[in-house]
């Protein structure tokens, strides 16, 4: 690490940018992952909060619950539990009655109150719904201004809601989550009242039941991907940050190996003053990983100071454990750049080098 650690200084300015290179793609990496888990997040966060495990729905919905429609002889046909809820789902357009804020794109989820969905509600402000007619919001309704006791034309239903609590962690299909009743569910989504549900959720799996035709029974991660562009935003994201570790990886292979050629002279004195192949290439190695290091520790230290910079609008979502992880992965994939200088090094014939 001694000869390492000279080397460094004594070539500040080439040191200096590879560290920012690595530091700049280290940085993309983890922001282009906090949006990717950002708009994921969005996807799915009411329904991670339902700790949803298995959904019974209708089987020409394509697994999804917001085209999805049961009659009351499908919904009882499904087997009930204290750990199921039956939900209604439908996109809305939820619409300030007095017309002071912008109309707001969201899911309506009708709900059972009895239920262990609507029981485990936490409002952060507010209280839970009670009645028909009252609601209960998702906390990005306050960054459109609305309030406590705001009045919400919702859908196609006829009358206003009253906004009574806000929760968080309330999105669904992007879209922030409107909770109500399942009877107000039939009158947003201007069904006809035989159709009563969208679906039975269950924090288990289902039972063996005798489905009627028309149901279906599929898993959380089914639900997942069925959702529209969920499985696409994913597989975008995940090649892109492919891609960049590949850069990464090329850029540290090309920089240490004109290095190593660079300094070869310099190394075969070494060499011949009999300092052993396996030093020098502990010296690459440790080289290689102080400037990952570093790198990837400013960017890091970037990405979380970006966190706190951008606006509340912008999804994004920082997994601490899991850019750990892929800050050992950008390192590990760094130390294999370091493979070919090493070979190199390790195959430096003194003598030849320099011509004696």
């Amino acid at each position: 690490m001694f000869l390492a650690l000279r080397e460094i200084k004594h070539e500040k300015i080439r040191y200096t940018l590879i560290v920012a290179v690595i530091a700049l793609i280290s940085y993309l990496i983890f922001i282009l992952s906090a949006l990717a888990l950002g708009l994921a997040n969005q996807n799915t966060a009411a329904i991670k909060s339902w700790q949803v495990q298995s959904i019974a729905l209708n089987k020409d919905a394509n697994a999804s619950l917001g085209q999805s429609l049961l009659t009351k002889a499908d919904l009882d046909a499904i087997p009930k539990s204290a750990k199921t809820a039956t939900i209604g789902i439908s996109p809305i357009s939820a619409k300030d009655s007095q017309g002071k804020h912008d109309t707001v794109s969201a899911q309506f989820v009708g709900l059972n109150q009895t239920e262990y969905v609507a029981r485990n509600l936490k409002p952060i402000q507010g209280r839970t719904a009670k009645n028909n007619h009252e609601v209960v919001v998702s906390d990005k309704f306050k960054d459109a201004g609305y309030q406590l006791n705001d009045k919400l034309s919702l859908g196609l239903a006829k009358g206003s809601y009253q906004i009574v609590g806000f929760v968080k962690n309330a999105t669904y299909n992007i879209g922030p989550v409107v909770y109500g009743s399942l009877k107000d569910w039939q009158a947003v989504k201007g069904v006809n009242p035989t159709l009563v549900a969208s679906g039975v959720i269950n924090q288990d799996s289902f039972k063996a039941f005798d489905h009627p035709k028309a149901v279906t029974v599929i898993d959380r991660q089914t639900l997942f991907d069925k959702l529209p562009g969920y499985q696409a935003q994913n597989l975008t994201f995940a090649f892109m940050i492919g891609f960049l570790a590949v850069i990464s990886l090329l850029i540290i292979t090309i920089f240490l190996y004109i290095l190593t050629v660079q300094k070869k002279p310099s190394l075969a004195v070494l060499r011949a003053q009999g300092i052993p192949s396996q030093f020098l290439i502990k010296n690459t190695f440790n080289q290689t990983l102080l400037i990952l290091v570093v790198g990837v520790a400013l960017s890091f230290s970037l990405a979380l100071l970006t966190s706190h910079l951008l606006p509340a609008a912008v999804p994004m979502y920082f997994d601490i454990p899991l850019l750990s992880i892929m800050s050992g992965g950008i390192i590990i994939t760094g130390l294999l750049g370091s493979l070919i200088p090493i070979v190199i090094i390790s195959r430096i014939d003194p003598i030849t080098v320099i011509g004696g």
